[in-house]
């Protein structure tokens, strides 16, 4: 009998099962073996669909592909268990040895999982998912499991052979954890099941996805270290260029090239956690790219990944990259998932291809040799309850990763954070860079981040921060307050005398309240409007326009939320910033004659009393440790360093803000106990785990689980930001709206692929309010099944995009 794993929709051709299995396995090993768990990945890639030896498997996709518009029901056939369950029954029972008992819960759980997410070893009802899918589950379709065994013995690998292989696979796990790391077993465990679970989740669809389209499923190479060599001479040639043509201060000229050479030096350092404090302006973008592309080359690292906090610097920093490295190829941009897929249990799809599928094997995975990320997405892999996210989680390893404006990671997510970056340094064989202006104390924290020896790569900061002073801070906010009407007027006064303005308060509603206050009250001015209801094409489009009139030196006066701190480069005469953290107050001075073109110029800090701070418990604790560094500041000009921007300052700052949130620095999830935390529920020892002692109480014996942790729990209550609601494209300009058609079109998996991609910049993420308000009024639509949501052209203005106050959706919105 032919046992089929999936069948071709353009020719009808056959993948059979061992094919499919083999070509897994040698893709999860390729993932696996840079970091020493090549057969570990391998054995979850050859065993991950043993169940589709199943008579009853192979009935399903038969009758599936003969009556498509029958399709089968949920939970109607299962065949992710019985790879688990051969784990299991073969290392798990009777006379256990450790190593393989172990290695049967880290495999088996990602084997069990690949059509959904990973289980919970022990769950809050004090239940083991696992165990229930692995031991206890007695549904029909594993009836068949011992012939099932039989044939993967027959048809794919000798049982001699096998028992070999998981030898292999146990001497690696046996060396990965015992490695010198400050991680406890529980965080090695747990990030070494999320770790073989991306290679798998990848190496399943990748494979897939080549035989759909009837091309090759070996991975695409590049020669890392050619190609890295090539970009590190074309960016040499850039810096030697550019002190020519730039007209900053010579002074602040000199100092960015001896912090680049002293980056360039730093990267003959073995790999390590680093830290990169330039301040800002002091040209960090190609600085700690020089530091990655040659560090990269000497120690054999596979990508280069920067992390950003907005995705307004993505398209910015990505196309100074390509400029400067001419290419475009090999540089990737990820914004956004346009598509969300926490509710992904389609194993009940598995074998045939329809729209969720197409979605589902899209190329997605970050296999590109420079990647510009936000650190949503960044912290999304390793923690959500994502398929789509954790599939990018292996590309990680073998990697240098720049963290740029690492002091915007939330408070809730230090710990996870911290946690991540030590994994993907003692074990992902990774080089961290902790890039900002304003380095945030990350070695005070319980979860702490273990910095390298000797960390920062500059040297003398005291010395640099008080050389790179370029602007004073006023302090507008001890002793006052600003209304919009107030503040309306102070820019106005303020635009009589400079040429340039910038205004960066704390929150959409009074950005968006100003706008159209300095619009209706300011003549001859052209005023813009930047903020995240607006698109990324969008803002980058504004932003175009904004430098253009900086650069011809024409007035023009800009209002905007804190996304543009980040390292958007502009440099406005004159800035005016809402008081809240010393950091974002930092950040604001960094656009603010930021290449030392004029004299010292001001900084305005001012307190705006209609900003509600009430949902935003992070901004309003920095503003009121901001206010009394102020004050001691007013009282005594020698405190704190001497001025609001001194080292000393943002060293008091951050302790101080970390103390205040100690709480909530592992990310309480309060639902499940006022003690319970997420950092507990992943990689809390048993001693800490409040279900393990439960069950134990509760049942009298251990549970017979060497892991007690719980991944899916876990994973159901994670966010980066609360309340985030949901991804829309947009409707803006032409090629937003091409973007929109072509989804609305139907397409192959490559085509949707490249389409997705361009989609991210056209994406605005909406409340879930605001998503009911504008479904009952019309102005959602989706495409592709429902799995992609659509704003009406009447509902996105073309000056500052999504207008959350209208209400009619009745023709185009004016600003």
């Amino acid at each position: 009998m032919e046992f089929i794993a999936h069948i071709r929709e353009s020719d009808g051709e056959h993948q059979s099962v061992g094919e499919h299995l083999l070509g897994v396995q040698k893709l999860a090993e390729s993932y696996g073996e840079g970091i020493g768990i090549k057969h570990i990945a391998g054995l979850a890639g050859l065993l991950h669909d043993l169940g589709k030896y199943a008579i009853a498997f192979q009935e399903y996709l038969l009758n599936a592909v003969r009556n498509p518009e029958a399709p089968p029901k949920r939970g109607s056939v299962d065949h992710s268990t019985a790879g688990g369950r051969l784990l299991y029954h073969l290392f798990h029972t009777g006379k256990i040895e450790r190593d393989k008992g172990v290695l049967a819960e880290i495999v088996g759980n990602a084997i069990i999982s690949h059509h959904s997410y990973l289980q919970d070893f022990l769950n809050p009802e004090l239940e083991s998912n696992y165990l229930q899918r692995v031991r206890d589950k007695e549904a029909k379709e594993l009836s068949e499991f011992p012939q099932v065994v039989r044939h993967f013995f027959e048809n794919v690998m000798r049982e001699e052979e096998f028992y070999g292989y998981v030898e292999r696979a146990s001497l690696e796990l046996k060396v990965f954890l015992a490695q010198e790391s400050p991680l406890s077993l529980e965080a090695r465990c747990m990030f070494l099941t999320k770790y073989v679970f991306s290679a798998l989740i990848d190496a399943d669809r990748t494979n897939t996805r080549c035989f759909e389209e009837n091309i090759s499923d070996a991975p695409v190479t590049w020669q890392p270290k050619e190609l890295f060599g090539s970009f590190y001479d074309r960016l040499m040639t850039e810096i030697g260029s550019l002190s020519k043509r730039s007209e900053a201060d010579p002074q602040i000229k000199a100092l960015r090239r001896e912090m680049s050479e002293q980056c360039d030096k730093f990267a003959e350092k073995p790999s390590g956690i680093y830290t990169l404090s330039i301040p800002t302006g002091g040209g960090k973008t190609l600085a700690s790219l020089r530091y990655a592309l040659k560090h990269a080359q000497m120690y054999g690292k596979k990508r280069i990944i920067f992390v950003l906090p907005y995705t307004t610097i993505i398209e910015q920093n990505a196309a100074e990259v390509r400029r400067v490295l001419q290419d475009v190829e090999h540089i990737l941009e990820h914004h956004s998932n346009v598509i969300e897929d926490e509710n992904d249990d389609d194993e009940h799809m598995d074998g045939k291809i329809n729209v969720r599928q197409r979605l589902k094997l899209a190329k997605d995975n970050w296999d590109s040799p420079i990647i510009f990320t936000t650190m949503v997405q960044f912290l999304n892999v390793f923690y959500a309850k994502s398929s789509r996210d954790i599939r990018r989680l292996h590309h990680l390893s073998e990697s240098v990763l720049v963290f740029d404006e690492v002091q915007k990671v939330p408070v809730s997510c230090v710990s996870l954070f911290s946690m991540a970056l030590n994994f993907l340094n003692h074990f992902g064989s990774s080089s961290i860079v902790l890039c900002t202006a304003t380095q945030p104390a990350l070695g005070f924290v319980e979860h702490k981040l273990h910095l390298s020896p000797e960390a920062e790569m500059i040297a003398n900061l005291g010395d640099v921060v008080t050389a790179f002073k370029r602007v004073e801070i006023m302090d507008r906010a001890t002793e006052e307050t600003f209304g919009t009407d107030k503040l309306t007027e102070f820019v106005a006064e303020k635009m009589k005398e400079a040429q340039s303005a910038l205004v960066i308060l704390n929150t959409k509603s009074v950005v968006h309240k100003l706008y159209q206050r300095l619009c209706e009250s300011t003549e001859g001015i052209p005023v813009y409007h930047l903020s995240t209801s607006m698109c990324s094409a969008h803002r980058k489009d504004k932003l175009n326009e904004i430098r253009q009139l900086l650069e011809d030196k024409k007035k023009v006066l800009c209002v905007s939320t804190p996304l543009i701190e980040a390292g958007v480069d502009v440099s406005f005469k004159c800035v005016i910033r809402s008081l809240a953290g010393l950091d974002s107050i930092a950040q604001a001075a960094g656009r603010c004659n930021r290449h030392g073109e004029h004299e010292v110029q001001q900084v305005y800090v001012i307190d705006h009393t209609e900003e509600n701070l009430n949902h935003l418990p992070e901004i309003e604790r920095g503003k009121r440790i901001s206010r009394r560094i102020l004050v001691d500041l007013k009282r005594d000009s020698s405190s704190h360093g001497g001025h609001l921007l001194s080292v000393d300052a943002m060293e008091r700052y951050f302790r101080e803000f970390y103390e205040d949130f100690d709480a909530n620095l592992n990310f309480p999830v309060p639902k499940l106990g006022s003690n319970q935390t997420l950092t507990n529920l992943l990689f809390g020892p048993v001693k800490d785990n409040v279900y393990f002692q439960d069950y134990w109480d509760n049942r009298g014996e251990r549970l017979p689980l060497f892991l007690a942790n719980s991944y899916r729990t876990a994973a159901e209550h994670f966010y980066v930001i609360k309340d985030i609601g949901a991804s829309v494209i947009v409707p803006y300009g032409d090629e937003g709206k091409e973007i929109i058609a072509d989804l609305n079109g139907g397409a192959r998996i490559e085509d949707l692929s490249r389409v997705l991609k361009k989609a991210q910049q056209y994406t605005i993420n909406l409340m879930n309010h605001e998503l009911m308000r504008i479904d009952k009024n019309g102005g959602l639509e989706s495409c592709l099944d429902g799995q992609v949501l659509v704003l009406g052209e009447s509902a996105y203005n073309q000056k500052f995009g999504f207008d959350g106050e209208n209400e009619s959706w009745e023709g185009p919105l004016m600003g």
